[in-house]
């Protein structure tokens, strides 16, 4: 994507209602208002809330707000140029039940309250397999203990990933730290009891993986 095209994201992000972009000092601070209060004042509603983890171009979190209108979704990513189309596509559309807040995943809690939020879902997340680089692996022991504190008590996690190397880690670790494992399925495509949101909601690049025969895997669960 070219300098300029990604400019005029951003700029046409700006514009938005639904795409929250508080700077990394406004959250570290305390300064961010929504914190603990995005159903009363974002949503305008008290439905649960549900974020999606490096949400990409936004389509899973879009798809999920479509199926689910009783529960309000945040999209959540750093690269504001890439979630422009899932927003751009809500307001188009007039789903008002779905946000996006542009920052940082190590910052989730500061941008969310203790208990506030219901669901998180992770899709298609940079496996990270070097050794080096598992402190950016958004299961890992640290991550987890940050959705803790933001999930409510028997708040639902979801993992869905391509990668069978993020399958097999999150599973052992979870099964590891004496987390809940309440399904798990690394074929989702070829196993009965998907759920449905699982099986037919698709992102762009997960049609590619199927046209390439590669395994989709799916993992929920609870954390302790």
């Amino acid at each position: 994507m070219g300098s300029k095209n990604k400019l005029k994201r951003f700029r046409e992000n700006d514009t938005f209602g639904n795409v929250i972009q508080p700077s990394r000092e406004q959250l570290m601070q305390g300064d961010f208002a929504l914190k603990g209060n995005w159903a009363r004042d974002f949503f305008k509603n008290n439905h649960p809330i549900v974020l999606e983890l490096g949400c990409g171009k936004g389509e899973y979190s879009v798809s999920l707000a479509e199926r689910f209108p009783e529960k309000n979704f945040i999209g959540i990513d750093i690269k504001g140029a890439r979630f422009w189309r899932g927003a751009k596509t809500a307001v188009e559309s007039g789903i008002d039940n779905v946000g996006f807040l542009r920052t940082q995943i190590e910052l989730i809690e500061y941008a969310f309250a203790a208990d506030e939020v219901d669901e998180i879902w992770i899709t298609f997340p940079d496996p990270q397999i070097k050794y080096k680089r598992t402190k950016h692996r958004m299961t890992n022991a640290d991550f987890l203990d940050r959705y803790k504190k933001i999930l409510k008590k028997d708040g639902l996690m979801h993992l869905k990933t391509d990668s069978e190397f993020m399958h097999g880690y999150t599973l052992g670790l979870l099964h590891g730290l004496g987390h809940e494992v309440l399904y798990a399925n690394h074929n989702i495509y070829h196993n009965e009891g998907s759920p449905t949101e699982v099986l037919e909601i698709q992102t762009h690049y997960e049609k590619l993986y199927l046209e390439k025969n590669k395994p989709i895997t799916y993992i929920r669960f609870k954390i302790k």
